[in-house]
């Protein structure tokens, strides 16, 4: 294949420009925003979780205090009743006794369980302060996530104006090449990611190996207008003055 010294020479700002494009694409998918942004997110899974679970503890003792309470106004009441029917004087003797008897075991399990209640109102309170900090976890999280998501969009939009840019710049540079030669490096890039490069002191730039002499000989011995390919890696060589032949 043939193509004018000046026309190969141009293969090199292709090859810029669709390295660049490479370039993008590779950041595009890994971009640490991305990787931050599922850490996030799992993270903040977890965190729901855990305030979940806070809340539900919280209503559960909630449900255990109210149970107590009306345990000890029953209590109470029933304590009440008993004072109310000995200061009547309608109670006889044996009853005044068994009410006494009976005030003193609700007295009793009035401070059972007033002291109980007392502990599940301290276990409530700890609860709360759970909820309270399960719940602070996840806006701090939740601000990560907005963060990172906002961190992530800039990045693609740059990278957007950057792809638009240089597809833009391929578009017109890719008419200006012998259909031929561009089906050649279009072929050899899309196989092994560089389609041309300067051999420069008898080095292929895109595999960064050294020709060696038969191949450099018959580079040499080549019409300017002919294009040549690296053994190594096939990509279109392009020769300049610094290419040491």
């Amino acid at each position: 294949m043939k193509a004018d010294p000046s026309v190969q020479r141009q293969l090199l700002e292709l090859a810029s420009v669709d390295a660049e494009l490479a370039r993008v694409a590779h950041r595009r998918r890994n971009l640490p925003e991305l990787a931050e942004i599922e850490d996030i997110e799992k993270s903040l899974r977890d965190k729901r979780d855990a305030l979940v679970n806070a809340q539900t503890s919280t209503s559960d003792l909630q449900r255990e205090v109210g149970r107590q309470e009306k345990e000890v106004e029953a209590v109470r009441a029933r304590a009440d009743r008993d004072r109310k029917l000995m200061e009547s004087g309608s109670a006889g003797a044996k009853q005044l006794t068994e009410l006494e008897h009976e005030l003193q075991t609700l007295a009793r399990r009035q401070q059972v369980l007033e002291d109980d209640q007392l502990e599940l109102m301290e276990r409530r309170e700890a609860a709360d302060i759970e909820v309270q900090r399960a719940a602070a976890e996840v806006d701090r999280a939740e601000q990560d996530l907005a963060d990172a998501t906002t961190r992530r969009d800039e990045a693609i939009a740059d990278l957007d104006a950057t792809q638009a840019r240089r597809e833009a710049d391929r578009a017109a540079l890719a008419p200006t090449f012998p259909e031929p030669l561009l089906k050649t490096y279009d072929r050899v890039r899309e196989q092994r990611g560089i389609g041309a490069a300067m051999l420069r002191a008898r080095k292929c730039e895109a595999c960064r190996l050294e020709l060696d002499r038969s191949q450099l000989s018959e580079i040499k011995g080549a019409a300017e207008d002919d294009v040549v390919t690296c053994e190594n890696c096939s990509a279109i060589l392009v020769r300049t003055p610094e290419s040491g032949l």
